[in-house]
């Protein structure tokens, strides 16, 4: 009887792996696969053509030693502040003071805010392009206000470009960690809030002892999306400025795309790649160690 038990439950064990095998063949055929091919193509002068030379690990030795490929991982380590910090903050601030109450129109706001995640990013990218020319929105808003002497061409400054795209990114997601952590507060039980106020709990200690803590897994989710968008962008960058001016606003993804596909340095790339990814690894489990998530 144990043995006809146990041989049931393992059968009933192997058909589960059976049911994920599907999934799992695509994942290793799609992901794992071409990131280890990636990481195989690194340690070779390759051209994408012609015969490899091996190099070892010369090209990760001029990812760190370029002036330009350091330059460009810098960028995407500022525009997490942008893509990700930013809008993160603001929904927890916007969050702060919906959380407990209940607001007429919810359903419009959610569709506004979360709009920018619909429209294509190329879309957004020739949108605002327009927006930050010198006879731009942006520009004819500051001159309607009387700072004409501040306005400039955003994304052709030096100084300006890189903020001007990064304050796009963070439009673009404030909506999606908004959604998040509204939607986080909804299933929150409301006799927590009715116990904070009964204790005397004022707005702010109400969010700091009640809120914020309950919200760990959604700031977690939204943390890790808009990282791992900040780091690996491209057709953002690309639409905008193409990296301009200079090397101002050049970023992993597409200096990539310029190695491998128009000066033949797949090796090269791929090595900036391996670097990449494991930068977004890196950061994604500081994320999920510290915002508690896997607990």
């Amino acid at each position: 009887m144990r043995r006809t038990r146990g041989s049931r439950s393992a059968a009933r064990r192997w058909r589960g792996h059976l049911y994920v095998l599907p999934a799992l063949a695509v994942y290793l055929a799609f992901a794992v696969l071409p990131a280890l091919r990636t990481a195989y193509l690194s340690l070779f002068d390759w051209d994408g053509v012609t015969l490899g030379r091996w190099v070892g690990l010369a090209n990760y030795r001029e990812v760190v030693v370029d002036p330009v490929l350091r330059r460009a991982v810098l960028n995407s380590l500022a525009l997490v502040g942008f893509f990700s910090v930013l809008p993160v903050v603001l929904g927890l601030v916007a969050t702060g003071l919906l959380a407990g109450h209940r607001r007429r129109g919810m359903a419009g706001y959610r569709f506004v805010l979360l709009l920018p995640q619909v429209v294509p990013l190329v879309a957004v990218g020739v949108t605002w392009r327009w927006l930050y020319g010198e006879d731009g929105l942006v520009n004819q808003a500051l001159r309607a206000v009387g700072l004409a002497g501040v306005g400039r061409a955003w994304l052709g400054d030096f100084d300006a470009a890189l903020v001007a795209v990064g304050l796009v990114g963070a439009w673009v997601s404030s909506g999606l960690c908004l959604m998040l952590l509204l939607s986080g507060v909804g299933r929150i039980d409301p006799s927590l809030y009715e116990a904070a106020r009964l204790d005397g709990a004022g707005p702010v200690r109400e969010f700091v002892s009640v809120t914020l803590p309950q919200l760990r897994g959604e700031l977690a989710v939204a943390l890790t999306v808009t990282t791992v968008a900040a780091l690996a962008g491209f057709d953002l960058v690309y639409v905008t400025t193409n990296g301009g001016p200079g090397e101002q606003t050049t970023v992993p993804g597409l200096l990539i795309y310029r190695l491998a596909f128009s000066e033949g340095r797949v090796g090269l790339a791929s090595a900036l790649g391996v670097v990449l990814g494991c930068l977004v690894l890196a950061l994604v489990a500081a994320v999920n160690r510290l915002s508690g998530a896997g607990r």
